[in-house]
Formats: C-alpha cells, sequence, structure tokens
C-alpha cells in the first residue's frame, strides 16, 4: 500500500517575499541621510560664516542687508590678527594651561574611576551618587566661592588654580572611566594578585594600557574645555598671564577705541585650529571609547 504524503501550501510571502521592503528599506536609508546632512549644515555652519566673516571688511560686515559672500576676500585680516596682539604668547599661554589642565584631571579621573570600579569599600555607591549628582550643579554657582579660596591662598594671577583642577578630577571623566574599567574581566586582576601585584601596579601596568582610548578621549575633553574657557582666565589672571579667548574678545580695537569684528573673527577661526586638528588624529579613540564605556553598567 502506498501513502501519499500531502505537501503544504508554500505561503505566497514565504516563496516571495514583497517587493515593497527593499523600497522601504531604501526609503528609510535616505531618511537617515538627509538628517544626518540637515545635522551636518548645523554643526558646520556656524564655522563656515565664521571663516565668511574673516574676509569681510568692516563695511560688509555692519552692512543691511547682509552680504554673505564678500567682494573681495579680505586675507589681512588674519595677518592683523596675528600681529595686532602679542597672539603667540596668548596661545602659548592658552596651550600651556590646557596641556597641564588635561593631562592631570585625566590622570586623576582614571584613578579615581578605577577605585570605584574595582575596589570594594563600604558606602562606595553613596559615595558614587554623590560624585555623580554634582555635575547637576551649574559653574556659575561655584564662581564666587572659587575666586575667594583662591584668593584667600593668594594664588591669583597664578597658574595653580588649574593645577588644582586638574587634580580634583572630574565627575564626567570619573564616571567614563568606571564604566570602561567595569567591563575589564576581574581574572586579569585575580592573575595579577596571585603574582603578588598590588593595586598600584595592577592599574599602573594593565588598565591604564588597555584604557587608551579612554585616555584619549578624557585628554580631548578636558583640553577642549581648557581652551575654551574664558571665564576663570577673565576672572582669575592679570593681562601678562590670561589666555588667548581674553585677549581675543578684549583687545581687537582700532585707534579709536572701537573694536574690529572682522579681525576678531579671523583671530576665532586660528584660535579652533589646534582643536580641530587634535580631534582629526584622535577622532577613531574617541569613538571607541563611547562604544568600550557603554558595554557594562
Amino acid at each position: 500500500m502506498t501513502q501519499t504524503v500531502k505537501s503544504r501550501p508554500v505561503h505566497a510571502d514565504r516563496a516571495h517575499p514583497p517587493h515593497g521592503r527593499p523600497r522601504r528599506k531604501r526609503r528609510s536609508a535616505g531618511g537617515v541621510y538627509v538628517l544626518l546632512l540637515a545635522l551636518a549644515v548645523v554643526f558646520v555652519g556656524p564655522i563656515f560664516w565664521l571663516l565668511l566673516a574673516a574676509l569681510k571688511t568692516r563695511e560688509e560686515w555692519v552692512a543691511v542687508p547682509t552680504k554673505v559672500l564678500p567682494e573681495q576676500a579680505q586675507w589681512s585680516n588674519f595677518f592683523h590678527a596675528l600681529t595686532d596682539i602679542n597672539f603667540p604668547a596668548y596661545a602659548m599661554n592658552s596651550l600651556f594651561l590646557a596641556t597641564t589642565y588635561a593631562v592631570l584631571i585625566t590622570l586623576s579621573s582614571a584613578v579615581v574611576g578605577f577605585g570605584f570600579a574595582r575596589l570594594r569599600a563600604p558606602g562606595k555607591r553613596a559615595m558614587f551618587l554623590v560624585l555623580l549628582s554634582t555635575m547637576m550643579l551649574p559653574q556659575v554657582l561655584t564662581l564666587l566661592p572659587t575666586y575667594v579660596m583662591f584668593s584667600w591662598l593668594g594664588l591669583v594671577n597664578t597658574y595653580w588654580p588649574w593645577v588644582l583642577w586638574g587634580l580634583a578630577a572630574s565627575p564626567f571623566l570619573v564616571f567614563l572611566f568606571r564604566q570602561f574599567f567595569a567591563a575589564i574581566p576581574r581574572e586579569l586582576e585575580d592573575a595579577a594578585i596571585i603574582d603578588g601585584c598590588g593595586w598600584g601596579r595592577i592599574f599602573a601596568t594593565i588598565f591604564l594600557p588597555l584604557s587608551r582610548p579612554v585616555l584619549v578621549t578624557a585628554f580631548l575633553l578636558s583640553f577642549t574645555w581648557s581652551w575654551g574657557d574664558y571665564i576663570a582666565p577673565a576672572l582669575l589672571l592679570d593681562v601678562d598671564h590670561t589666555t588667548l579667548s581674553v585677549a581675543i574678545t578684549a583687545w581687537y580695537q582700532d585707534p579709536r577705541g572701537n573694536p574690529l569684528p572682522t579681525v576678531q573673527a579671523a583671530a576665532a577661526a586660528l584660535y579652533v585650529i589646534p582643536v580641530l586638528l587634535i580631534f582629526l588624529f584622535a577622532q577613531r579613540y574617541f569613538v571607541r571609547s563611547v562604544v568600550a564605556s557603554g558595554i557594562k553598567g
């Protein structure tokens, strides 16, 4: 006796996938590209407008209606930006402060983040929550007490406040390092402890080399914070020791004391070049650290 096997009917959607799905995917990808292009215009637009302003004359800058493109590029604005004030000296002040602050706060934040991630201590969670809550305090709230404290210690018109700020660590960077260190397997430190390593050696020889992407990112962020800071140098430093951000906003003037906005725009365009160069060279580490720091909470 032969037994007939009934075959199941193949659904139409399984046999022939609908032609609408690839089209929907192309539409969604096109929408994402349009959104990214719009965001790129929003972020690049101010820089492009700054460069156009740096190439205009003062009359074109104040013209009504606004002239988008200059009739003739005024490259002399960049020459005046470099010569009307002691641009190299103020740039070196900014570079010294930003580098010192970035190195110190990166290392101190790494140490604190390592402690919160790997060490056991009573009240560690509560201390970590208190640390994170300090990020909610606006900077202007601590501005006056900070100035009074440094004035009482005799540290005004010196660079010591930036050293102390660097040694105090940053709550955001501590959180960044803590997330990264928490994702490292515990077997590494267990093996090092068996070999007789202490916590300091474990941090310096194992965790610190592994955290190179986060180190570069923390240095980049902290360097940018200090390089672009205007309030602290204007409040704590005198004319000879101040930074480029203060000099650009205050000392580009004609003989009558009127500001020179086009020369200021040229100086501002030169002012952002170091940060852009650092970011272009370190962007791959920046992306890696963002991905790695979100692996484990």
